[in-house]
């Protein structure tokens, strides 16, 4: 049996595809599964044991068609790969709920269901199930060294993932920059901040802000995905927005404390099976303001950012990192001395 599981972006969206790839395989263990996704994207995937082949849309020229295709897109994009398939099932967007949710506040989810559940249901009838475990990314043991290297001994290390592709969905950098002095006040710390290009310009003005600059590192635009996988790898704790390497520590177990400005639960994004804590704003009228963010905040006052106490970030960190630590302990890796 061949099929083919498509996922165009981000990193996010296809890291929440892994428990799917893991389910598929182990409910048709002899099958090929080909991944289809987008140029930048396949590094993520690099090393699954359940792919046959990674493909890119720049690539893919399939010679024969698959018996079943799985569009986890679901839009206009995806649908043209859908005619290499025999039969095709697609991931049910029901966007007409988040519609009326931002819109009009009204609220038709019953309970919290993560994306990958509502994945995995466009595969039921095949008998596919999920099993307990979280996403993953795999890293070999020279990838894994790569973050280590960057290791103190004796302390301890907090990644911040501190972007978003929407400002609606990240944490003011100013307000961080201030947190991160508050932590480092009484705190030894080791403090990575990660992220794209696109994000260090941000990184920038974050560590202008930060008085002990010795304990904080900037590698935002330095690395590659999989080099900041490992450096998620390698930490002790993550402190992180809404966005994509939010899910790469997921999938890494990392313990993680996320802020959300104007993204809810109901959305589906939370970290999948890993240990988090959430801090957001409660009662809030305008959120959601979007399903997926915005450039400016709609009301002008940020109040689901601007609202969360810095001191309530800083205490779930110093929580999270003793976690971290705990989690080393047990498996005999690197001291931590939090």
């Amino acid at each position: 049996m061949r099929l083919l599981v498509i996922r165009l972006s981000s990193i996010g969206d296809i890291l929440l595809t892994t428990p799917i790839l893991r389910a598929i395989k182990a409910t048709f263990q002899s099958a090929e599964i080909d991944f289809l996704t987008k140029p930048t994207f396949p590094p993520l995937l690099q090393g699954n044991p359940n792919l046959t082949n990674i493909f890119t849309t720049e690539n893919f020229k399939p010679d024969q068609r698959y018996d079943l295709v799985v569009d986890l897109q679901h839009n206009f994009i995806s649908r043209k790969y859908r005619r290499f398939g025999k039969k095709v099932v697609c991931y049910q967007k029901e966007n007409w709920k988040k519609f009326l949710l931002v819109n009009f506040k009204v609220n038709l989810y019953r309970g919290y269901e993560s994306v990958v559940e509502r994945y995995a249901k466009s595969l039921a009838p095949f008998g596919v199930t999920l099993d307990e475990r979280g996403g993953e990314v795999f890293l070999n043991k020279e990838e894994i060294e790569f973050g280590k290297s960057y290791c103190s001994a004796e302390t301890p290390v907090l990644a911040v993932c501190f972007g978003a592709r929407h400002f609606t969905k990240r944490f003011p950098s100013e307000r961080l920059a201030s947190t991160l002095n508050r932590l480092l006040e009484k705190n030894r710390i080791d403090i990575w901040l990660l992220g794209g290009k696109e994000d260090a310009p941000i990184a920038d003005e974050i560590l202008k802000e930060i008085r002990e600059k010795s304990s904080v590192k900037n590698f935002a635009g330095k690395h590659t995905l999989r080099e900041t996988a490992s450096m998620l790898a390698n930490a002790d704790a993550v402190l992180s927005n809404d966005t994509g390497l939010m899910h790469m520590a997921a999938a890494l177990q990392k313990p993680m404390v996320v802020l959300f400005g104007s993204s809810v639960k109901e959305f589906g994004f939370l970290p999948y099976k890993a240990k988090f804590q959430v801090l957001e704003v409660d009662g809030l009228q305008c959120r959601p303001c979007s399903h997926i963010g915005r450039e400016t905040c709609p009301k002008s006052h940020f109040k689901c950012m601007l609202d969360i106490p810095e001191n309530r970030i800083v205490e779930a960190v110093k929580n999270a990192l003793k976690q971290g630590g705990n989690d080393e302990k047990q498996r005999g890796e690197r001291k931590n001395s939090y």
